[in-house]
Protein backbone atom coordinates (compact mmCIF):
# COMPACT_ATOMS: atom_id res chain seq x y z
CA UNK A 1 0.00 0.00 0.00
CA UNK A 2 1.30 3.47 -0.90
CA UNK A 3 0.95 5.98 2.11
CA UNK A 4 0.14 9.65 0.48
CA UNK A 5 1.89 12.28 2.92
CA UNK A 6 -0.29 15.69 2.61
CA UNK A 7 1.13 19.06 4.87
CA UNK A 8 -1.69 21.11 5.77
CA UNK A 9 -2.10 24.56 7.71
CA UNK A 10 -3.42 23.27 11.07
CA UNK A 11 -5.38 26.10 11.70
CA UNK A 12 -7.07 26.27 8.52
CA UNK A 13 -6.15 22.83 6.36
CA UNK A 14 -7.07 22.69 2.65
CA UNK A 15 -10.73 21.45 1.99
CA UNK A 16 -9.66 19.53 -0.85
CA UNK A 17 -7.25 17.13 0.88
CA UNK A 18 -9.92 16.93 4.11
CA UNK A 19 -12.43 15.80 1.83
CA UNK A 20 -10.04 12.93 0.49
CA UNK A 21 -9.01 12.33 3.85
CA UNK A 22 -12.89 12.18 4.55
CA UNK A 23 -13.78 9.62 1.61
CA UNK A 24 -11.02 7.50 2.49
CA UNK A 25 -12.74 6.97 5.70
CA UNK A 26 -15.91 6.78 4.49
CA UNK A 27 -15.13 4.18 2.33
CA UNK A 28 -13.48 2.15 5.63
CA UNK A 29 -9.56 3.19 4.84
CA UNK A 30 -7.05 4.42 7.54
CA UNK A 31 -6.11 7.95 7.55
CA UNK A 32 -3.57 9.45 10.48
CA UNK A 33 -4.45 13.06 11.53
CA UNK A 34 -2.83 15.66 13.93
CA UNK A 35 -4.58 16.50 17.30
CA UNK A 36 -3.28 18.89 20.05
CA UNK A 37 -2.31 15.72 22.18
CA UNK A 38 -0.78 13.50 19.65
CA UNK A 39 -0.99 12.20 15.88
CA UNK A 40 -4.37 9.51 15.68
CA UNK A 41 -5.04 6.82 13.43
CA UNK A 42 -8.27 7.13 12.25
CA UNK A 43 -10.87 4.80 10.88
CA UNK A 44 -15.00 4.65 10.76
CA UNK A 45 -15.41 4.24 14.36
CA UNK A 46 -19.45 2.94 13.57
CA UNK A 47 -17.94 0.86 10.86
CA UNK A 48 -16.47 -2.95 12.51
CA UNK A 49 -14.19 -3.44 9.82
CA UNK A 50 -12.26 -0.16 9.98
CA UNK A 51 -11.90 -0.78 13.65
CA UNK A 52 -10.43 -4.14 12.59
CA UNK A 53 -8.03 -2.53 10.19
CA UNK A 54 -6.95 -0.37 12.74
CA UNK A 55 -5.57 -2.53 15.39
CA UNK A 56 -4.09 -5.14 12.02
CA UNK A 57 -2.04 -1.26 11.45
CA UNK A 58 -0.87 -0.95 14.74
CA UNK A 59 -0.45 -4.33 15.62
CA UNK A 60 -2.90 -3.27 18.83
CA UNK A 61 -4.77 -6.33 20.81
CA UNK A 62 -8.18 -6.09 20.34
CA UNK A 63 -9.32 -5.99 23.78
CA UNK A 64 -7.73 -2.41 24.20
CA UNK A 65 -10.77 0.13 23.35
CA UNK A 66 -10.56 2.80 20.47
CA UNK A 67 -11.68 6.36 21.82
CA UNK A 68 -14.27 7.93 19.42
CA UNK A 69 -13.13 11.81 18.45
CA UNK A 70 -16.73 13.82 17.47
CA UNK A 71 -15.98 17.48 16.23
CA UNK A 72 -20.05 18.33 17.98
CA UNK A 73 -21.51 17.83 21.33
CA UNK A 74 -24.83 16.97 19.92
CA UNK A 75 -23.25 14.04 18.19
CA UNK A 76 -22.70 12.21 21.28
CA UNK A 77 -26.13 11.45 21.86
CA UNK A 78 -26.20 8.62 19.28
CA UNK A 79 -23.15 6.71 20.62
CA UNK A 80 -23.23 7.21 25.00
CA UNK A 81 -26.49 5.27 26.47
CA UNK A 82 -25.83 7.93 29.65
CA UNK A 83 -24.14 10.72 30.34
CA UNK A 84 -24.36 12.08 33.83
CA UNK A 85 -24.88 15.79 35.17
CA UNK A 86 -20.70 16.11 36.34
CA UNK A 87 -19.50 14.54 32.86
CA UNK A 88 -21.66 17.65 31.35
CA UNK A 89 -20.04 20.24 33.85
CA UNK A 90 -16.57 18.49 32.71
CA UNK A 91 -17.24 19.38 28.97
CA UNK A 92 -18.22 23.19 29.45
CA UNK A 93 -14.89 23.60 30.91
CA UNK A 94 -13.08 21.42 29.09
CA UNK A 95 -14.90 20.46 25.25
CA UNK A 96 -13.07 20.45 22.81
CA UNK A 97 -9.96 19.91 24.60
CA UNK A 98 -7.55 16.67 25.60
CA UNK A 99 -9.91 14.86 27.81
CA UNK A 100 -11.80 11.59 26.88
CA UNK A 101 -14.96 10.79 28.93
CA UNK A 102 -16.29 7.16 29.05
CA UNK A 103 -20.08 5.93 29.12
CA UNK A 104 -22.05 3.34 28.54
CA UNK A 105 -22.23 2.72 24.53
CA UNK A 106 -25.03 2.77 22.77
CA UNK A 107 -25.83 -0.38 20.30
CA UNK A 108 -24.75 2.01 17.30
CA UNK A 109 -20.86 1.65 18.54
CA UNK A 110 -19.71 -1.87 17.42
CA UNK A 111 -17.85 -3.74 20.30
CA UNK A 112 -14.90 -3.93 17.37
CA UNK A 113 -14.52 -0.68 18.43
CA UNK A 114 -14.96 -0.77 22.42
CA UNK A 115 -12.33 -3.58 23.26
CA UNK A 116 -15.37 -5.44 23.97
CA UNK A 117 -16.18 -3.73 26.16
CA UNK A 118 -20.18 -2.50 26.61
CA UNK A 119 -18.62 1.52 27.38
CA UNK A 120 -17.29 4.02 24.90
CA UNK A 121 -14.27 6.11 25.61
CA UNK A 122 -14.84 9.77 23.75
CA UNK A 123 -13.45 13.01 23.04
CA UNK A 124 -14.09 16.20 21.36
CA UNK A 125 -10.43 17.46 19.86
CA UNK A 126 -9.74 21.14 19.77
CA UNK A 127 -7.15 20.97 16.98
CA UNK A 128 -9.27 22.00 13.89
CA UNK A 129 -7.61 19.88 11.26
CA UNK A 130 -9.03 17.26 13.06
CA UNK A 131 -12.27 18.66 13.58
CA UNK A 132 -12.97 18.81 9.81
CA UNK A 133 -11.95 15.36 9.52
CA UNK A 134 -14.39 14.37 11.73
CA UNK A 135 -16.95 16.32 9.96
CA UNK A 136 -15.64 15.35 6.63
CA UNK A 137 -15.84 11.47 7.57
CA UNK A 138 -19.28 11.63 8.73
CA UNK A 139 -19.14 12.82 12.72
CA UNK A 140 -17.29 9.72 14.22
CA UNK A 141 -13.48 8.58 13.87
CA UNK A 142 -12.03 5.82 15.74
CA UNK A 143 -8.40 6.90 17.00
CA UNK A 144 -5.79 5.75 18.73
CA UNK A 145 -2.41 6.60 18.75
CA UNK A 146 -0.89 6.65 15.64
CA UNK A 147 1.61 4.41 16.20
CA UNK A 148 2.93 0.86 16.02
CA UNK A 149 1.70 -0.83 19.61
CA UNK A 150 4.27 -0.35 22.29
CA UNK A 151 6.50 2.51 20.97
CA UNK A 152 6.42 5.84 21.88
CA UNK A 153 3.49 8.09 20.55
CA UNK A 154 4.05 10.25 17.65
CA UNK A 155 4.13 14.31 18.22
CA UNK A 156 5.03 14.69 13.92
CA UNK A 157 4.05 13.41 11.02
CA UNK A 158 7.49 12.43 10.44
CA UNK A 159 6.74 10.07 13.80
CA UNK A 160 3.93 8.31 11.93
CA UNK A 161 5.27 7.68 8.55
CA UNK A 162 8.40 5.86 10.82
CA UNK A 163 5.71 3.42 11.94
CA UNK A 164 3.15 3.47 9.73
CA UNK A 165 4.48 3.75 5.72
CA UNK A 166 2.95 1.44 3.68
CA UNK A 167 0.07 0.29 6.05
CA UNK A 168 -2.68 2.95 6.04
CA UNK A 169 -3.60 5.46 3.23
CA UNK A 170 -3.24 8.55 3.82
CA UNK A 171 -1.01 10.63 6.40
CA UNK A 172 -1.99 14.24 7.28
CA UNK A 173 0.99 16.87 8.20
CA UNK A 174 -0.28 18.98 10.56
CA UNK A 175 3.21 19.60 12.64
CA UNK A 176 3.63 18.85 15.87
CA UNK A 177 1.48 18.00 18.34
CA UNK A 178 1.33 21.15 20.93
CA UNK A 179 0.61 19.11 24.04
CA UNK A 180 2.68 16.04 23.54
CA UNK A 181 0.96 13.76 25.94
CA UNK A 182 -2.14 11.75 25.03
CA UNK A 183 -5.83 12.73 26.87
CA UNK A 184 -6.48 12.70 29.93
CA UNK A 185 -9.49 9.99 30.28
CA UNK A 186 -12.18 9.89 33.32
CA UNK A 187 -14.57 6.56 33.41
CA UNK A 188 -17.96 8.16 33.87
CA UNK A 189 -20.00 4.23 34.67
CA UNK A 190 -18.95 4.52 38.42
CA UNK A 191 -20.59 7.02 41.40
CA UNK A 192 -17.86 8.67 41.37
CA UNK A 193 -15.71 9.62 38.51
CA UNK A 194 -12.06 7.74 37.91
CA UNK A 195 -8.79 8.69 36.52
CA UNK A 196 -7.66 6.56 34.03
CA UNK A 197 -4.94 8.00 32.37
CA UNK A 198 -3.39 11.32 33.55
CA UNK A 199 -2.95 13.64 31.40
CA UNK A 200 -2.58 17.85 31.03
CA UNK A 201 -6.33 18.25 32.39
CA UNK A 202 -4.92 17.05 35.86
CA UNK A 203 -6.56 15.78 39.19
CA UNK A 204 -6.61 19.15 40.62
CA UNK A 205 -8.35 20.92 37.56
CA UNK A 206 -11.13 17.84 37.48
CA UNK A 207 -11.84 18.04 41.59
CA UNK A 208 -12.48 21.72 40.81
CA UNK A 209 -15.25 21.40 38.12
CA UNK A 210 -16.35 17.71 39.96
CA UNK A 211 -16.29 17.76 43.46
CA UNK A 212 -14.82 14.70 43.99
CA UNK A 213 -12.56 12.35 41.88
CA UNK A 214 -10.55 9.28 42.57
CA UNK A 215 -7.42 8.03 40.58
CA UNK A 216 -7.45 4.14 39.37
CA UNK A 217 -4.27 2.84 41.71
CA UNK A 218 -2.75 1.21 38.70
CA UNK A 219 -1.67 3.89 36.80
CA UNK A 220 1.45 5.42 38.63
CA UNK A 221 2.26 1.92 40.19
CA UNK A 222 5.81 1.56 40.15
CA UNK A 223 4.61 -2.55 40.27
CA UNK A 224 3.87 -3.79 37.17
CA UNK A 225 1.67 -6.51 38.60
CA UNK A 226 -0.74 -3.54 40.29
CA UNK A 227 -3.24 -3.63 37.23
CA UNK A 228 -4.85 -0.59 36.03
CA UNK A 229 -8.63 -0.40 35.21
CA UNK A 230 -8.19 0.95 31.50
CA UNK A 231 -7.43 -2.20 29.69
CA UNK A 232 -5.21 0.00 26.84
CA UNK A 233 -3.21 0.87 29.88
CA UNK A 234 -2.05 -2.28 31.13
CA UNK A 235 -0.17 -3.27 27.87
CA UNK A 236 3.73 -2.55 27.13
CA UNK A 237 3.30 1.39 26.05
CA UNK A 238 5.95 4.36 24.80
CA UNK A 239 8.89 2.25 25.13
CA UNK A 240 12.26 2.87 23.24
CA UNK A 241 14.74 0.04 21.87
CA UNK A 242 17.05 -0.08 24.48
CA UNK A 243 16.27 -0.08 28.26
CA UNK A 244 14.97 2.79 29.98
CA UNK A 245 15.95 2.93 34.07
CA UNK A 246 14.17 5.76 36.26
CA UNK A 247 16.20 7.31 38.71
CA UNK A 248 14.30 8.61 41.39
CA UNK A 249 15.45 10.43 45.06
CA UNK A 250 17.09 13.78 45.94
CA UNK A 251 18.57 15.58 43.20
CA UNK A 252 21.75 15.80 44.24
CA UNK A 253 21.80 12.11 44.68
CA UNK A 254 20.51 10.89 41.32
CA UNK A 255 22.83 13.40 39.47
CA UNK A 256 25.47 11.14 41.19
CA UNK A 257 24.25 8.05 40.49
CA UNK A 258 23.39 8.82 36.70
CA UNK A 259 26.67 9.99 36.30
CA UNK A 260 28.16 6.70 38.09
CA UNK A 261 25.73 4.66 35.45
CA UNK A 262 27.61 6.27 32.44
CA UNK A 263 30.75 5.89 33.40
CA UNK A 264 30.27 2.10 33.77
CA UNK A 265 28.13 2.39 30.46
CA UNK A 266 31.02 3.45 28.56
CA UNK A 267 33.38 1.39 30.25
CA UNK A 268 31.40 -1.48 28.76
CA UNK A 269 31.41 0.23 25.49
CA UNK A 270 27.68 0.81 25.25
CA UNK A 271 26.40 4.06 23.81
CA UNK A 272 24.22 5.40 26.99
CA UNK A 273 21.62 8.67 27.23
CA UNK A 274 20.32 10.53 29.79
CA UNK A 275 16.75 12.02 29.99
CA UNK A 276 17.29 15.10 32.03
CA UNK A 277 15.75 18.48 32.97
CA UNK A 278 17.01 21.69 31.70
CA UNK A 279 18.70 22.31 35.31
CA UNK A 280 20.84 19.43 35.28
CA UNK A 281 22.11 19.27 32.00
CA UNK A 282 25.33 20.82 32.67
CA UNK A 283 26.41 18.40 35.37
CA UNK A 284 25.77 15.64 33.06
CA UNK A 285 27.51 17.12 29.93
CA UNK A 286 30.74 17.47 32.22
CA UNK A 287 30.61 13.63 33.00
CA UNK A 288 30.27 13.15 29.12
CA UNK A 289 32.98 15.17 28.79
CA UNK A 290 35.17 13.27 31.01
CA UNK A 291 34.33 10.48 29.69
CA UNK A 292 34.68 11.43 26.06
CA UNK A 293 38.01 12.76 26.69
CA UNK A 294 39.10 9.50 27.78
CA UNK A 295 39.23 7.62 24.83
CA UNK A 296 37.24 7.73 21.36
CA UNK A 297 36.94 4.17 21.20
CA UNK A 298 36.03 0.97 23.10
CA UNK A 299 35.16 -2.43 22.32
CA UNK A 300 34.93 -1.50 18.78
CA UNK A 301 32.62 1.13 19.53
CA UNK A 302 32.59 4.72 19.35
CA UNK A 303 32.00 5.95 23.20
CA UNK A 304 28.87 8.03 23.32
CA UNK A 305 27.02 9.34 25.95
CA UNK A 306 24.11 11.68 24.67
CA UNK A 307 22.56 14.47 27.31
CA UNK A 308 18.87 15.02 26.19
CA UNK A 309 17.41 17.92 28.46
CA UNK A 310 13.86 18.45 27.43
CA UNK A 311 12.70 21.21 29.52
CA UNK A 312 12.62 23.24 32.57
CA UNK A 313 10.86 21.77 35.81
CA UNK A 314 9.64 25.22 36.37
CA UNK A 315 8.44 24.76 32.78
CA UNK A 316 6.60 21.02 32.65
CA UNK A 317 4.32 21.68 29.47
CA UNK A 318 8.30 21.41 27.42
CA UNK A 319 9.35 18.04 29.29
CA UNK A 320 5.81 17.02 28.59
CA UNK A 321 5.88 17.90 24.75
CA UNK A 322 9.51 16.40 24.46
CA UNK A 323 9.40 13.02 25.81
CA UNK A 324 8.06 11.15 22.98
CA UNK A 325 10.14 12.70 20.37
CA UNK A 326 13.42 12.14 22.62
CA UNK A 327 12.78 8.64 23.03
CA UNK A 328 12.29 8.02 19.46
CA UNK A 329 15.25 10.09 18.51
CA UNK A 330 17.48 7.35 20.92
CA UNK A 331 16.70 4.65 18.60
CA UNK A 332 17.89 6.96 15.56
CA UNK A 333 21.02 7.47 17.78
CA UNK A 334 21.15 3.44 18.21
CA UNK A 335 21.12 4.46 22.06
CA UNK A 336 22.06 1.06 24.25
CA UNK A 337 21.21 1.89 27.79
CA UNK A 338 18.58 5.07 28.65
CA UNK A 339 18.87 6.78 32.02
CA UNK A 340 16.13 9.05 32.97
CA UNK A 341 15.55 11.21 36.22
CA UNK A 342 11.76 11.31 37.57
CA UNK A 343 9.79 14.37 36.82
CA UNK A 344 8.06 15.36 40.08
CA UNK A 345 6.84 18.31 38.71
CA UNK A 346 3.50 20.07 40.41
CA UNK A 347 1.64 20.86 36.63
CA UNK A 348 2.05 17.60 34.98
CA UNK A 349 4.22 15.40 37.04
CA UNK A 350 1.51 12.62 37.10
CA UNK A 351 1.07 12.13 33.44
CA UNK A 352 5.10 12.55 32.48
CA UNK A 353 6.03 9.79 35.49
CA UNK A 354 2.88 7.53 33.94
CA UNK A 355 4.31 7.62 30.84
CA UNK A 356 8.15 7.30 32.00
CA UNK A 357 7.39 4.23 33.85
CA UNK A 358 5.27 2.14 31.64
CA UNK A 359 8.24 3.32 28.76
CA UNK A 360 10.51 1.62 31.60
CA UNK A 361 9.07 -1.00 32.17
CA UNK A 362 8.23 0.17 35.73
CA UNK A 363 12.50 0.04 36.18
CA UNK A 364 12.94 2.23 38.74
CA UNK A 365 16.25 2.80 41.26
CA UNK A 366 16.48 4.73 44.22
CA UNK A 367 19.65 7.16 44.78
CA UNK A 368 20.34 7.07 48.10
Amino acid sequence: MNTDIEKVDPGSPDPETIARAGKILREGGLVAFPTETVYGLGGDALNPESSKKIYAAKGRPSDNPLIVHIADRKDLARIAAEVPESAVRLMDEYWPGPVTMIFPKTEEVPMETTGGLPTVAVRFPSHPTARALIRAAGGYIAAPSANLSGRPSPTSAAHVAQDLSGRIEMIIDGGNAAIGLESTIVDFTEEIPVILRPGFINYEMLKDVLGEVKVDPGILSENEHVRPKAPGMRYRHYAPKAPLVVIEGEPEKVTDLIRKYLEKAAAEGKRAAVLCSDETADSYERAAEKIRSGGAEQNGKNLCVMVSPIGSLTEDESIARHLFGQLRLFDEQNIDIIYSEAFDTPRLGQAIMNRLLKAAGHTVIRAE
